[in-house]
């Protein structure tokens, strides 16, 4: 018997059958209402599905450690309970490496990535020790100061002052043992490159043009190990271009999926 997942979740649309579902998986530390302009953009004309991942959002709070094949299953256990049987899967930044790891997985179950401002390689030493650090700090003193230093980076200089708030509430809403373990779990993650030049299936690669925690060149080098990708560089936006620049990341995610959904060419026989 399969348990019912304690995820909370959104599950929108679904009016075109033959549309693939869409299942967005968030970063850190954010929670599902970062996907928001994508939910009412996509919903109209498909399925589409945007957990809180266990430790964020309205989902419980777990605390030591969470691997990100942890995380994995936690979505694959949504999807059989909401009945997906394949979807597009699309995830940014520590949603983009949950993501990747999903295809680990389940490949059969993904018929399209879509892996924003992320990136595939392993923790380094150094990047090891920092988010231990960083989990450490964030359980002794909050999110709130953490998320003064990073607000910045995350969203462009720039970026519209409702966005940035937003994104500053997410972070400061994000329970610390959630975050804290998280990030412990992120340390230890595999290296997803050898995995990239294997994936059957299509992928959409998006970066904001100026990006300092996952640069363009970390998705141009994705892009070209990726067997069938596309690569889309979002101007004016830094980690977050489907906030900061929503209307050009979800013309850019409405072409890919349009694709996906088109049948194959039938060729008559010559």
């Amino acid at each position: 018997m399969t348990m019912a997942p304690f995820l909370a979740y959104e599950d929108k649309g679904g009016a075109a059958a033959s549309a693939l579902p869409l299942v967005l998986i968030h970063g850190h530390p954010f929670d599902r209402t970062m996907w928001a302009p994508q939910i009412a953009a996509f919903s109209a004309g498909r399925r589409v599905i945007a957990p809180d991942l266990r430790g964020y959002g309205s989902s419980p709070v777990v605390p030591g450690v969470t691997l990100l094949s942890t995380f994995a299953q936690d979505v694959e256990a949504l999807l059989d309970e909401l009945g997906v049987a394949e979807c597009a899967l699309a995830g940014l930044s520590m949603g983009g490496q949950i993501a990747m790891e999903c295809y680990r997985l389940f490949p059969e179950r993904i018929r399209a990535l879509v892996l924003a401002d992320t990136f595939p390689a392993a923790e380094t030493p150094e990047g090891r020790l920092t988010r231990a650090a960083t989990a450490d700090r964030l359980l002794r003193e909050g999110m709130a100061g953490y998320a003064d230093e990073v607000l910045y980076r995350m969203v462009a200089p720039y970026a519209d002052e409702r966005v940035a708030a937003q994104v500053r509430r997410m972070m400061t809403g994000t329970p610390v043992q959630g975050a804290a373990a998280a990030l412990r779990g992120r340390a230890l993650r595999p290296d997803y490159r050898d995995l990239l030049t294997r994936v059957q299936v299509p992928a959409l690669v998006v970066v904001g043009a100026d990006d300092e925690f996952t640069p363009v060149r970390d998705a141009e080098a994705m892009h070209a190990a990726l067997p069938d990708s596309t690569l889309r560089v979002i101007a004016s936006a830094a980690h977050l271009p489907n906030l900061e620049r929503p209307e050009e990341f979800n013309a850019a995610l409405a072409v890919f999926l349009d694709h996906l959904d088109m049948p194959a060419p039938v060729h008559p026989d010559r």
